[in-house]
């Protein structure tokens, strides 16, 4: 018989790993309702004409395609089957796909729910995401993703605060990060100035791999993509620009002097830049003119994030986008946001033991009667004890102490209030602290103040 399985690139998750990463949640939901986002929940599916084309090439073979129920091919017309247009393939055997990120389908969102919103509009969604990647270490098919994104609005505060959160977020996991920023105009100005303009997309999606594959493979692929040898000898020393974030803004004014669009991007990465400055901000941030992010709809700033201490790729990302709700019929609505990569996250902080202890119990109390009368004991004791905010169970069968104590240690439950004749008796609870192997005797109000 065959065991069962997933698929390759989801995961089930244990208990254990359940609270974990509702920690992770939980802390950068806190944040972002410190800051005045809103929740927010779209769909899993979304039609596959609203996801079609908005994440570039690359992104399109990533989508999840849902095949139409019934009989899909009946309405194909048998030529289509042969030709190489797959899109337009995809479109009439599939009606729906799965979505691929949180921020098309909130571009959807708010075109379609413009009447009822106020904008500037600042919302949050924590939801899961599929692409049909090849598995690897930190990449998966099906993964999760924080967002906070702000549409309505041009101002580059909105940059210099989502900044702010993800200061914030990463101090209170305790994971050291750098911040890497570019800005897409910038890059465009660079296209220009390598007289390859029209090559624009081409270079963005070369060079964010150059992480992955090394900046001599992207060059082999701008080749290939295209570019002249001369334009990929131009690009090279503007990726390879040293000194700190002014210096490096200050050569490439002199770069892109003559590009309009370069020079508006430069004055927009000043501004940040000053906006951070008047801020307390413990994290390292970079100007990094590699950073490309490949998504086609990114227009302005973008911003990547990298744990310092484990080489696991971004764990954070995002940037402006002017015309993305435009694709859905509303113009003139810009947004910046960023997106959180729990699962990542959630492998950095196990490799660097980041955990609280406290996050591997939902329980902190077990309850454990050796008889008939403890047990009807146990379930007065355990409505008083949650009702004092402590999160409590009773053990339900009357078996060996060992068998019940090993059910705490495996669960890894911090208390056990052990309940006997003697107990009873005496109004007096056996309080074990399992961590510390000590125990006493408690009132039930002692046992809640010391616990709580």
């Amino acid at each position: 018989m065959q065991k069962p399985s997933i698929p390759s690139g989801t995961r089930d998750f244990i208990p254990a790993e359940m609270i974990r990463r509702n920690y992770i949640f939980d802390t950068i939901k806190d944040v972002f309702k410190l800051y005045g986002y809103s929740p927010i929940e779209t769909p899993a599916m979304e039609n596959l004409s609203t996801l079609l084309g908005k994440y570039g090439e690359e992104g399109d073979k990533l989508l999840f395609k849902v095949l139409n129920s019934g009989d899909f091919l009946k309405s194909v017309d048998s030529n289509l089957l042969n030709v190489s247009n797959t899109n337009a393939l995809a479109l009439k055997l599939c009606e729906k796909g799965l979505r691929y990120d949180l921020t098309v389908p909130f571009a959807r969102f708010v075109v379609q729910h413009q009447n009822d919103i106020t904008f500037p509009f600042k919302r949050y969604q924590i939801q899961p995401v599929w692409r049909a990647d090849r598995p690897q270490k930190g990449r998966y098919r099906e993964f999760y993703q924080c967002d906070a994104d702000v549409v309505g609005s041009t101002s580059l505060m909105n940059e210099a605060e989502l900044i702010q959160i993800i200061d914030e977020v990463f101090n209170r996991l305790g994971i050291s990060i750098v911040v890497k920023l570019n800005n897409r105009k910038i890059l465009a100005g660079i296209a220009e100035y390598i007289n390859a303009p029209e090559y624009l997309t081409d270079i963005t999606v070369a060079i964010d791999k150059i992480d992955k594959i090394s900046l001599e493979k992207v060059n082999l692929e701008l080749l290939e993509r295209g570019l002249n040898q001369d334009s990929v000898d131009k690009l090279q020393p503007v990726l390879q620009l040293k000194g700190n974030n002014q210096e490096k803004l200050s050569q490439l004014s002199k770069i892109l002097e003559i590009s309009e669009i370069g020079k508006l991007g430069i004055t927009e990465m000043t501004e940040i830049f000053s906006l951070l400055g008047h801020l307390s901000l413990s994290v390292q941030i970079e100007l990094d003119l590699t950073l490309a992010r490949g998504l086609n709809y990114y227009t302005g700033a973008i911003l990547e994030v990298k744990a310092k201490d484990v080489p696991i790729g971004s764990i954070c990302g995002g940037g402006r986008y002017d015309n993305l709700t435009g694709v859905f019929g509303l113009q003139g609505v810009s947004g910046v946001g960023i997106s959180f990569g729990a699962d990542r996250i959630y492998d950095v902080m196990v490799q660097l033991g980041l955990f609280p202890e406290n996050t591997t119990s939902c329980t902190q109390v077990l309850l454990i009667g050796f008889g008939k009368n403890e047990m009807d004991y146990c379930l007065k004791a355990a409505s008083v004890l949650r009702k004092a905010g402590i999160s409590t169970e009773i053990y339900p069968d009357i078996t060996k102490l060992k068998k019940q104590m090993g059910y705490a240690n495996n669960k890894n439950i911090p208390w056990v209030i052990l309940i006997g004749e003697n107990e009873l008796n005496s109004g007096k609870l056996t309080l074990k602290n399992m961590s510390a192997g000590i125990q006493d005797m408690y009132t039930l109000e002692e046992i809640i103040t010391k616990i709580s």
